[in-house]
């Protein structure tokens, strides 16, 4: 990240460590200070107006100031009902946590592109919106949209990958290292226009190159577990081949003194 220019970024999605599993990439000692020097990253890549999005578990950014950095928005819960109960003490952690960031005041949110299904009968609706309180009060324009509503701050919507899925590359990343295609897609939808930049410092598997190469944005990515970039590249190439209009070149990071290549591969459109 330190080589990347500053404000060159639109969109900013993080899905890295939780600090939550035995994973060798997942050891860290203080998430919240792990992230929030994240932040403090971000906000020189951003350009103004940018989002950045940190997946996380319900503390990721609880004990830390990151107001000078960037601004939160919402706090979005990624509700997973179908998880094990494994909770025998208490009661079983049922969501995960996507931090909603913007520099500034945001520049990009296409609400009509992630609209969601009413879930209030049309009839219904209708009816409260004639309530003379709500015509003449102060949410008196805001009226039932044809194209369904704001998907809100809990999503549950969208489930999580199992050993069925067809975009699951490996059983060794359900559910800590690959998620679902259609998760990203609306972050991405939401954030970002045609041609924007898009930046994932922990690509994984390559979801969000994936899902960028479909919806025409740009994208940098890295990942410094050699065999997720080799499935990560064999997935955008597939994403490649199907897109007419593709640009897309992989380029491998050298450490400058023995010419070999590093882990790290940066994904570029």
């Amino acid at each position: 990240m330190g080589e990347l220019p500053s404000e060159s970024i639109d969109l900013i999605i993080c899905d890295g460590p939780y600090a939550v599993t035995t994973h060798e990439w997942d050891n860290v000692a203080d998430i919240q200070h792990f992230n929030l020097e994240l932040l403090k990253s971000f906000s020189r890549l951003l350009k103004p107006g940018g989002a950045a999005y940190l997946f996380g578990k319900p503390d990721c950014i609880d004990f830390i100031d990151y107001r000078s950095f960037l601004t939160l928005q919402s706090k979005i819960v990624w509700y997973q009902p179908s998880r094990l109960a494994q909770g025998r003490i208490s009661y079983t952690n049922n969501y995960d946590v996507i931090c909603y960031f913007t520099k500034g005041k945001a520049k990009t949110f296409n609400l009509d592109d992630i609209r969601v299904p009413q879930l209030v009968e049309l009839e219904h609706r209708l009816r409260c919106e004639r309530v003379p309180s709500v015509r003449n009060g102060k949410f008196g324009k805001t009226v039932f949209h044809p194209d369904g509503k704001n998907p809100g701050n809990v999503w549950g919507d969208i489930k999580q990958l199992t050993y069925k899925s067809k975009e699951l590359v490996s059983r060794e990343m359900l559910n800590t290292i690959q998620k679902p295609e259609k998760l990203m897609e609306r972050i991405i939808k939401a954030s970002s226009n045609s041609g924007d930049v898009v930046f994932d410092p922990f690509c994984g598997s390559g979801t969000v190159p994936v899902v960028c190469e479909r919806l025409g944005r740009r994208f940098v990515a890295c990942e410094i577990n050699a065999d997720y970039c080799h499935i990560a590249e064999e997935r955008m190439t597939k994403a490649a081949s199907k897109s007419e209009s593709s640009e897309n070149f992989f380029e491998f990071a050298t450490n400058g003194s023995n010419g070999h290549l590093a882990p790290t591969q940066v994904c570029l459109v």
